[in-house]
Order: C-alpha cells, then structure tokens, then sequence
C-alpha cells in the first residue's frame, strides 16, 4: 500500500483563480508572546487544491454539506490526457477509450460504463506549470466531454489544472453539465502522472478528496491522496 499527496502545498502568494481572494498566511499567536503557535488564515473557497460544489455556479443547486460523503472518497479512474498544446480541449474521444478498457476489467458492469461511483481524474501534465503564467494556459474538458461523464454515472471529476473549463471562461459550459447533475469538481490536483504509472501496472487506485466542512459552502481546500493497492504487474525480461 502506498499513499501519494495529489495537492499543492497553501502558501502566501500561491497561484488564484483570476479575481479570487488572494492567500495570505501569517503568524496570529506565537509560543514566545502568546505560549502557543497559530496561523492567521485569509484564503477563498477555491484555494489550492480544492473541490466545488454544485452550488458554486447555481444558487439552487446543492451546497458542499449538501453532497454525500461517498463523492470526495472512492475507486478512481486516471484519464491520460497529456501531451496537448495550451489552451486544447479535451473531448469525448478521450473518455471513451477508458470506458471501454474499465467495462471489461469491472464484473457485474453494463458493456461500455464506468461504475458510478468511479472518480474520474484527468491528468492533464498541467501541474508541472504550477506558480507560472503558463498555468493559466491549460487544457479544458468541453461541454460534451462533461455530457458524457455524466452520463455514464459520474459524480466526481478531477483535473490537474486550474479549472475544468477555460480560464477565463464566462460561461463556464463544463461546469454547468457537472454542477447540473450534482456531480463534485476537483481542480489543481498534481501528482497525477504517479497515478498513470501505478494504474498501468495493475494498482487499484483509490482517492479522498474530503473537504473542510463549511456550512452552505460554494466549495473548499482539500488534502488530496491518492492510495495505491495490490501487486504490480511486472512483464518478465527474455
């Protein structure tokens, strides 16, 4: 079993969605003045790695503490989608082909779905960009990539970049399919090529996204980790 650390470490001038709260943290109390250590905290609900909940585009939608717990842990699915210029979008193409590889290892599944409690994460390669302009360059999933998720019962989508759709995007047409059906949205994941390696070679990949519990919340940080189990396949050498 090994565990790996899928979020960004929170710092003062870490990287913001455009507009967003910016970070800063500093020292409230400390042991030499006050006898104990504490950090004053000034950061928004989207800081970091982080979750959003449906609520976050759609005031009639469900809030964080409105989401079952079962959305933020369970078996994940990493989609490879590296390798693409700045700014490409990410379509149905690239989902389909991990359906299709995951329907035929899953027993007791419909031919062609993902178990709907599968979270679907998207590595993007877009977390070797983090701290530059660049990152704001990233890939995005298209409107009918998220109608396809969705569909096949997914309720959890993650990706290593700042956001699903384009930043800036004014409409956000990714989120508002994934919000739609209430599904959780993970964003500015890293670590994810770790995951690629370990699922091709035979690990199970289980995620916990569990967010800090904000009541009526749009969203919040998590401590992403990923937990790899099993024996790898190792292919004999002649």
């Amino acid at each position: 079993m090994e565990l790996i650390d899928l979020s960004v470490p929170i710092v003062t001038g870490m990287p913001v969605y455009p507009g967003d709260p910016e970070v800063t943290i500093g020292s409230a109390l400390t042991v030499a003045r006050d006898g104990v250590n504490v950090l004053g905290l000034h950061l928004g609900s989207q800081s970091g790695t982080h979750v959003d909940a449906p609520f976050h585009i759609d005031d009639a939608l469900p809030t964080l503490d409105e989401l079952p717990l079962e959305r933020f842990v369970g078996p994940a699915v990493v989609v490879d989608a590296r390798g693409l210029e700045p700014r490409s979008a990410i379509g149905p193409s690239v989902f389909e082909e991990v359906f299709e590889e995951v329907s035929g290892q899953v027993s007791g599944e419909v031919s062609g779905q993902v178990r709907a409690a599968s979270i679907v994460l998207v590595a993007t390669g877009w977390s070797a960009h983090w701290g530059t302009d660049a990152y704001l360059a990233h890939p995005y999933l298209t409107e009918e990539a998220a109608a396809l998720l969705v569909g096949r019962g997914v309720r959890t989508v993650g990706i290593d970049a700042l956001s699903v759709d384009p930043t800036p995007a004014p409409d956000l047409p990714a989120h508002r399919v994934l919000c739609g059906a209430h599904a959780v949205i993970a964003e500015n994941l890293t670590g994810l090529d770790r995951l690629l390696r370990a699922q091709a070679d035979g690990l199970s990949v289980e995620v916990s996204m569990l967010p800090i519990r904000l009541g009526g919340a749009d969203g919040a940080p998590v401590r992403a980790v990923a937990r790899l189990t099993g024996q790898a396949q190792r292919v004999p050498q002649e």
